[in-house]
């Protein structure tokens, strides 16, 4: 009995050591990343600031901007309601598709000028006009020349040299083509630093991380599990963004799906790196948040996501060009909108790359679990 019972407790272990009683488990890397994912799914506020907010705030930009041929230029003519010559003057630029004309009084002319609701002010004297307008603002000085054109031609002026126009409109130069390779970059930003820092953060302060140091549980895999997970919902928020202004803005994609693919890969490790080293030290939400907003607000302003970032002076440049969200989105665009490759993009990318790799090997030495 002694004899049978040893066989068949050694026939157990020998089933367990096949693996035909006892499953092998999955490499602890796949086991934190899909547990990342569940843990993702759950919020369902992040779901919606992650997939359903970038489509909303598409869809009201690119109806706000969306090119409608163009705004009627509004100028204000200086004299009295009962002028006639005024009168008349309005007469001759209202005629002009471009031009909406007012005749207003001195008071309200100026205060219209002064709060932006005209571009210009028409002061008419015996046989000359007087312009009054802010030379600092593109679209006064616009309206300065196509007020004087109007009114040069309606005294007889004629064209010295015959011209010839082809009226071309491009997709890509809609600004609705400029706005969605920015908000691509700004949402992955968003999710690779509040996605990752701020859940970091929330188990550190809650001590679960205190007991995670406790496992044998790697560092290097914890902290990539959360680099992995961010990356599998990457490919969803891109698709998101790119397939709504698709459908509703003909928006079209001129370079490669192959390099797209790359560069957005690319940039979701490099957002998620940086993500983990802001969380790599705070031990509560108030530092944390203080930390990415003092961050990410630099780059919501100056990485040309609603504007360019050419606007802002010279001496700025090399500091702005050296930030990850205007590499990424200056990429982004010369792929959708130019079609251009990637080594035309070389510079860019390889900030994006010293950033990714930097950040993440910096979050891994000074990574703290209490």
């Amino acid at each position: 009995m002694a004899i049978s019972h040893a066989k068949a407790q050694r026939r157990k272990e020998e089933l367990g050591t096949t693996g035909n009683v006892k499953p092998q488990s999955l490499h602890p890397l796949i086991e934190l990343t899909a547990m990342r994912i569940r843990e993702f799914l759950r919020e369902k506020e992040a779901v919606f600031w992650v997939f359903v907010f970038p489509v909303l705030m598409t869809f009201a930009l690119g109806i706000a901007f969306r090119n409608t041929g163009g705004d009627k230029t509004p100028v204000a003519i200086e004299a009295a309601a009962t002028d006639s010559k005024a009168n008349e003057i309005a007469g001759v630029l209202s005629r002009s598709p471009d031009i909406a004309a007012t005749v207003l009084s001195p008071d309200e002319a100026a205060q219209a000028l002064r709060s932006g609701k005209v571009a210009i002010v028409v002061k008419p004297a015996n046989d000359s006009f007087d312009y009054r307008y802010d030379p600092t603002i593109p679209e006064s000085r616009a309206a300065r020349l196509l007020v004087d054109d109007v009114l040069q031609r309606g005294s007889g002026r004629a064209d010295v040299v015959k011209v010839g126009e082809q009226r071309v409109t491009e997709p890509g130069a809609r600004y609705v083509d400029f706005l969605v390779p920015g908000l691509i970059g700004m949402n992955m930003m968003g999710s690779g630093l509040w996605g990752l820092g701020f859940t970091v953060v929330v188990a550190r302060s809650r001590k679960l991380l205190k007991r995670f140091a406790a496992t044998p549980m790697r560092r290097s895999h914890y902290l990539l599990s959360f680099m992995l997970s961010r990356l599998i919902f990457l490919v969803l928020e891109v698709a998101a963004v790119i397939v709504f202004a698709s459908l509703v803005f003909d928006f079209t994609v001129r370079g490669s799906w192959v390099s797209l693919s790359f560069i957005t890969v690319l940039g979701g490790f490099t957002f998620s790196g940086i993500g983990l080293l802001v969380a790599a030290r705070p031990t509560t939400i108030e530092g944390v948040s203080g930390l990415m907003n003092f961050i990410m607000l630099p780059m919501w302003l100056l990485s040309g996501t609603f504007f360019s970032s050419e606007r802002f002076p010279q001496v700025l440049q090399p500091f702005i060009k050296a930030l990850p969200l205007t590499a990424l989105n200056d990429v982004l665009r010369s792929l959708m909108n130019e079609g251009a490759g990637l080594w035309s993009n070389w510079l860019p990318i390889t900030v994006l790359l010293a950033w990714c790799l930097i950040s993440f090997v910096v979050a891994l030495k000074i990574f703290r679990w209490q």
